[in-house]
C-alpha cells in the first residue's frame, strides 16, 4: 500500500497537482509500523547487551575492556543525535532515516566479526553512528505527520517497543551468550547478526512507505559546531563512563575535563556565529518550552537511568535473580510505562491540555524513588515490583508529553532539530547519573557492607554458622576486602545466614543512590513547573510547512501580479504622453 498523502484538486492553477500533506489514520499506522521496527534495532541492542557484555568480553580476551564496548556506542550516539536533527530539517527525514538503519546494520554485522575487544569497540562505534538517528528521526517523523494534540496517542506506541526490548532483551542475550555455538558460530555473536534481518525488514518497510513531501532549502551546514561538539563531548563522555577506574581527580580524568571545557566553549561560540544555521541554535533556548524541556529532560535522564540501573543489581545480588530472571521480573516497570504513556496521550487527544502530565509524573518519579529508598534486604518482592509500576507511571507521563510540548512550540521546520535536542539532553543526563552514581555506590558499598558484618557477628546465628562452616570466613575475607561487585557469585557458597549481612550492606548502598536521584528529580520537578501550557496545533508539521509554502508562492504570484499591473500602467502613461505630445506639435 503506498503511503503517499492524499491528493487534492482544486480546478485549474499549478496547485492542482500538489499532495495535501494530511494523512489518514491508516497511513499513519503503516509508517509508524516502519519507524517502530527501526527503533526497536536501538532498544534492543542496549538491553540485549547488557546479559551478554561479560561472555563476549570473556571470549575476546578483553575483560579489562569492555566498559570501552559501552563507551565507544555512547559517545558516537550522542553525538550524531543533534547532527541527524539538523540535517534531516534541512535535506529530510526519509534517506538519513534509511541511512541511520543501513549503518546500523553494518555496524551489527561488522561486530559480530570482532575477534577482539578493540575491534568491537571500533565496531560499536559504527552502530552508534546509526543509533543516534533511530529515535530522534522517529520521533521527528510522527511530529510531521501528525497534529499535536494526537501527537502523544501515536508515541505511546515507542515506549511500547522500548518496553517489549527491554523484556526480551535481557532473556535473548542470556540465551546466545550461554549457547556455545549456533550454526556453527559462537552463541554471542547471533546478538549482533539478530540485527541483520531486522534491520534489512524495517528498511524496506521505510522505504516503501514513508513519503514525506520535501522543500530542500539551502542552508550553511554549521561543521564547525559539529567539530567543536565531538572536540567538547568525547572527553567528557570518557571520563564519565571511565572515571571510576581511572579516578576522578587522575591526571587522564583532568586532561579529559579541560579538553572538554576548551570544545564546548568553542561549541557556544560556533553556534553563536552561524545563528539559525546552528546545529543547536542558541535562539531555540530563549524559548520557554524549549529551555524547560532541555533542563527538565537532562534531570529526568540523570534520575532514570542513574536510579533504574541499581534495580537489576539490586534483584540479582539481593535477591538472588539470574539476568535474564532479573529481567522479567523489570515486567511491572514496562507495564508502568505503557500504561502512563496510553493514558497521557489518550487524555491529551482529549483535552488538548498537556502541561499537567509532566508535572504529575515527576511528582510520581519522586514518590517511586522515596519509596526505592525504603527497600531492603528483606523486603517483599511484590513490594519492590509495585514500586516499579509507580516508576514507570512517571516517565509513561512525561516523557512523550515532554517531546509534544516542545514540537508544539517551535516552528515546523525546526521539529528535527528541537526534537534532537531534547533527545541529546536525556542522553547526556542519562549518562551522567549513571557515571555520578554508579561511582557512589561503589565508593559507599565497602563501609556499608563492613557495618552490616559487624554488627552480624555480635549475634549468636552469625557466630553458629560460621562455626558449622569455617571455609566461609576466608570467603568472606577475599570477597568483603575491597567491597567489589565484579564477582558476587560467592554469595552463592554461603549460607543465608551469613550471606545476608552482605546483602543488607548492599541495600543500604542502594539507598544512597535512591534518595541522591530523589534530590535531584525533586529538582526536575521544580523545573517542570515552569512548563507553559501553549494551545496544541490542529495541523501536522508537514501540513503547515504546505500552507506556509502555499501562502508564499500566492504571495510572489500577488506581487509578481501586482508588478505586472503597474509596468503595464507606467507603459500606457508613456503612450498617452507621446500622444499629447504629438497633438501639441501638430
Amino acid at each position: 500500500m503506498s503511503s503517499n498523502p492524499t491528493t487534492t484538486a482544486p480546478a485549474g492553477g499549478p496547485a492542482a497537482a500538489r499532495p495535501s500533506a494530511d494523512f489518514t489514520h491508516r497511513q499513519i499506522i503503516t509508517i509508524l509500523v516502519g519507524l517502530m521496527m527501526g527503533m526497536f534495532l536501538a532498544a534492543l541492542d542496549q538491553t540485549i547487551m547488557a546479559t551478554a557484555t561479560r561472555t563476549i568480553a570473556d571470549d575476546l580476551n578483553g575483560f579489562d575492556l569492555q566498559a570501552w564496548a559501552t563507551t565507544a556506542f555512547l559517545i558516537t550516539s550522542t553525538i550524531s543525535t543533534p547532527l541527524y536533527g539538523k540535517l534531516s530539517d534541512i535535506y529530510g527525514r526519509r534517506g538519513f532515516f534509511l541511512f541511520a538503519i543501513a549503518i546500523f546494520v553494518v555496524g551489527s554485522m561488522l561486530c559480530g566479526l570482532a575477534q577482539n575487544m578493540y575491534e568491537l569497540a571500533a565496531f560499536r562505534a559504527i552502530q552508534g553512528v546509526g543509533a543516534g538517528g533511530l529515535m530522534s528521526l522517529a520521533l521527528a517523523i510522527i511530529g510531521d505527520i501528525v497534529p499535536p494534540r494526537q501527537r502523544a496517542k501515536y508515541q505511546g506506541f515507542f515506549l511500547a517497543v522500548f518496553g517489549t526490548a527491554s523484556v526480551v532483551g535481557p532473556i535473548l542475550g542470556g540465551f546466545f551468550a550461554g549457547a556455545d555455538t549456533i550454526l556453527w558460530v559462537d552463541g554471542w555473536r547471533w546478538v549482533f547478526y539478530l540485527n541483520v534481518p531486522i534491520g534489512i525488514a524495517a528498511m524496506v518497510v521505510v522505504a516503501r512507505v514513508l513519503h514525506l513531501p520535501h522543500s530542500r532549502t539551502e542552508h550553511r551546514i554549521d561543521w564547525p559546531g559539529a567539530v567543536a561538539l565531538i572536540v567538547g563531548l568525547v572527553p567528557l563522555l570518557t571520563v564519565a563512563e571511565q572515571g571510576r577506574d581511572w579516578g576522578w581527580g587522575s591526571g587522564r580524568a583532568l586532561l579529559c575535563y579541560g579538553i572538554g571545557l576548551i570544545g564546548l566553549v568553542a561549541f557556544v561560540f560556533a553556534e553563536r556565529a552561524y545563528g539559525d544555521e546552528a546545529l543547536l541554535p542558541l535562539r531555540l533556548f530563549r524559548n520557554r518550552t524549549v529551555a524547560v524541556g532541555s533542563g527538565a529532560s537532562t534531570i529526568l535522564g540523570m534520575a532514570m537511568f542513574g536510579g533504574l540501573m541499581t534495580v537489576p543489581l539490586y534483584l540479582q545480588i539481593v535477591k538472588g535473580s539470574s539476568p535474564t530472571v532479573a529481567g522479567l521480573q523489570m515486567i511491572p516497570f514496562v507495564v508502568g510505562i505503557m500504561a502512563g504513556s496510553i493514558t497521557a496521550g489518550q487524555l491529551i487527544a482529549k483535552t488538548g491540555r498537556y502541561r499537567i502530565f509532566p508535572i504529575i509524573g515527576s511528582t510520581f518519579m519522586a514518590v517511586a524513588l522515596g519509596l526505592f529508598a525504603t527497600i531492603g534486604a528483606d523486603t517483599p518482592l511484590w513490594k519492590t515490583m509495585l514500586i516499579m509500576v509507580l516508576m514507570g507511571l512517571g516517565l509513561g507521563g512525561n516523557m512523550q508529553p515532554m517531546i509534544t510540548a516542545v514540537q508544539n512550540a517551535v516552528s515546523p521546520r525546526e521539529i528535527g532539530v528541537a526534537t534532537g535536542t531534547v533527545t541529546f539532553f536525556r542522553t547526556m543526563g542519562g549518562t551522567l547519573g549513571t557515571a555520578v552514581f554508579l561511582s557512589v555506590l561503589f565508593n559507599v558499598l565497602p563501609s556499608k557492607i563492613q557495618s552490616s558484618f559487624s554488627a552480624a557477628r555480635q549475634t549468636p546465628e552469625f557466630q553458629q554458622s560460621l562455626a558449622a562452616d569455617p571455609k566461609q570466613a576466608q570467603i568472606l575475607q577475599q570477597a568483603t576486602g575491597g567491597g567489589s561487585l565484579d564477582d558476587t557469585s560467592f554469595l552463592s557458597r554461603l549460607s543465608d545466614v551469613v550471606a545476608h549481612p552482605f546483602k543488607e550492606g548492599f541495600s543500604n548502598g542502594v539507598h544512597v543512590v535512591f534518595l541522591m536521584a530523589l534530590g535531584i528529580m525533586i529538582v526536575g520537578l521544580i523545573v517542570v513547573l515552569f512548563l507553559p501550557e501553549i494551545p496544541l496545533a490542529q495541523q501536522s508539521a508537514q501540513a503547515q510547512r504546505a500552507e506556509d509554502a502555499r501562502a508564499a508562492e500566492e504571495a510572489a504570484e500577488g506581487a509578481h501580479e501586482r508588478s505586472g499591473e503597474v509596468e503595464a500602467g507606467t507603459d500606457t502613461r508613456t503612450v498617452s504622453a507621446g500622444q499629447g505630445s504629438h497633438n501639441a506639435e501638430a
